[in-house]
């Protein structure tokens, strides 16, 4: 066994040796590259031989050697660099990855932990599992529903990735379209919800802003309320809603906001479960009625819509309703909900969406391509209190409203004279400031315009606040020091055309902009 272990020592010991002259070489062949007392002595040993012209090539020669010495040493500080950001890279992803296996770690204790507490509570009731969401959906539920237990709701529900839904398909899967067999008129609809307004939510606006805002629901899916802070502009979403008895649906834009996920939800890979938002369940909900619905999104800007909003924006724009579908999912199960196809759901024609804006430092400005598909209304002052009619609220069949959108499309297109005169205006616009009317907006106007006329107001009065809100807001974007001499030419251009008493909106506005040079 000794010999053994003598023979062991001397059989490593060439290894061990080797790998010690190895690193002892590169440590000598350190010190001996950077050994500056060695350059020194031979310089000094050749000194007195050198003549004037090799003392030149010494210098060179030293520098050469200062210049490779220095790129070592910077070789070496990247190198280490190099390895400690890998070894903080690796540090991070240990630490991360640990994190999350800590956080699927709670999130399955949580899950378990509510289907707990969720059996409990069911086994209370003495209902079967598959029954609770159901039953905590109750604003799901259509006024019809029949009373006590349903057979069909005792389906187990762990199987749907849309459980909402599906339970919103089983609580309207008997469902009748309802006629209310309305027969106002817009001028009416005008006044009721103006009285309804301010007899049952003390909430007091003028005529002209109702009828404003009649109109603009006739001309765009998407009505954007803009003022300062505390004019009642989330409030008139509000009160629209308990007019048709159909709560606005109030979606409160974050700052975090960037995609359509904040609208409509997303698919959660761990879960294999879809997050509904309300906004989907409304939509959802909508595509079963024929009522009239209301999406608020409460302070649209303190996000850019563009962001979130921009699928819809090119959506509502298509001509025709069948192709208003957007993609919630990118493939189907026998499991999704009826009006689900192929993991695409139809938009609701019956759904308007209502977008509140505070002009401050603390949002973002709002882009052209939003501002062409919408319908600003200005909210800047507070109605003036008046004594209303007891007004009550009333439902309303979409189809109704849409039709006499259309009816007063058919009766009130823009005279010839005014025709004229707005193209005599775009040429005035293109020519002075740059600015044209593009097709969509020239649609767009006619139907503001006609609904306007049939509410109540006038031809004049309704081009007057169109043109204000849509063409004149581009002004803005123009540099206003250049164009201000400009203006008062446009005003006067307006007074020649359409008569001083009118288009006082238009003035204003563009004095406004004068002021702010």
């Amino acid at each position: 066994m000794d010999t053994f272990i003598r023979f062991l020592y001397e059989f490593m010991s060439v290894f061990f040796n080797g790998l010690f002259t190895i690193g002892r070489g590169i440590v000598l062949g350190f010190a001996q590259m950077f050994d500056f007392s060695e350059y020194l002595y031979i310089i000094q040993f050749y000194k007195n031989d050198f003549q004037m012209a090799e003392w030149v090539l010494v210098i060179i020669a030293i520098i050469v050697l200062v210049i490779m010495l220095g790129l070592i040493l910077l070789l070496l500080w990247l190198l280490i660099r190099k390895y400690l950001r890998f070894r903080k890279t690796l540090v991070e992803q240990e630490s991360m990855l640990n994190e999350i296996g800590e956080l699927n770690n709670k999130v399955a204790t949580l899950v378990k932990e509510k289907e707990e507490i969720l059996a409990m509570k069911v086994s209370q009731l003495g209902l079967k599992p598959g029954e609770a969401e159901i039953l905590s959906e109750e604003e799901t539920k259509p006024a019809e529903a029949k009373e006590g237990e349903d057979p069909a709701l005792d389906e187990d529900d762990s199987k749907y990735r849309f459980s909402k839904l599906h339970a919103i398909d089983l609580q309207y899967r008997d469902y009748k379209v309802q006629n209310y067999n309305n027969t106002f008129t817009l001028e009416e609809l005008v006044e009721e919800f103006r009285n309804f307004a301010a007899s049952k939510l003390k909430l007091y606006y003028t005529t002209k802003m109702i009828r404003l805002f009649i109109s603009a629901l006739s001309a765009t899916k998407l009505v954007i309320l803009q003022g300062i802070s505390g004019t009642g502009k989330t409030s008139l979403a509000y009160a629209w809603g308990k007019f048709i008895k159909r709560d606005a649906i109030i979606a409160s834009v974050q700052p975090s906001w960037r995609d359509r996920t904040e609208l409509f939800g997303y698919f959660n890979e761990f879960t294999k479960k879809f997050n509904e938002t309300d906004v989907l369940k409304g939509m959802y909900i909508a595509g079963y009625t024929d009522d009239v619905y209301v999406t608020v999104l409460d302070e649209m800007n303190i996000a850019r819509v563009e962001y979130y909003f921009a699928e819809m924006l090119s959506i509502l724009e298509m001509p025709s309703r069948d192709e208003w579908v957007i993609e919630l999912v990118p493939s189907s199960w026998d499991t999704d909900p009826k009006k689900l196809k192929n993991g695409k759901l139809q938009i609701p024609g019956n759904m308007w969406y209502i977008g509140t804006i505070n002009n401050d430092d603390s949002t973002f400005a709002v882009t052209d391509k939003v501002y062409d598909r919408a319908m600003p209304i200005d909210i800047n002052d507070k109605g003036q209190p008046f004594t209303p009619t007891d007004t009550e609220a009333m439902n309303i069949n979409s189809s109704y409203l849409e039709g006499l959108f259309a009816d007063a499309k058919q009766k009130h297109p823009l005279s010839e004279d005014m025709e004229q005169k707005i193209s005599e205006m775009d040429d005035y616009v293109i020519k002075h400031f740059r600015i044209a009317f593009g097709n969509r907006i020239v649609k767009q106007m006619r139907d503001f315009v006609a609904t306007y006329i049939e509410c109540g107001g006038t031809e004049v009065d309704g081009v007057d606040y169109y043109i204000a809100r849509k063409i004149l807001r581009k002004f803005e974007q123009l540099n206003l020091a250049y164009i201000r001499d400009e203006i008062d030419g446009f005003i006067d251009f307006l007074n020649k055309e359409f008569g001083k008493e009118n288009f006082n909106e238009c003035k204003e506005y563009l004095l406004r902009l004068k002021k702010l040079v």
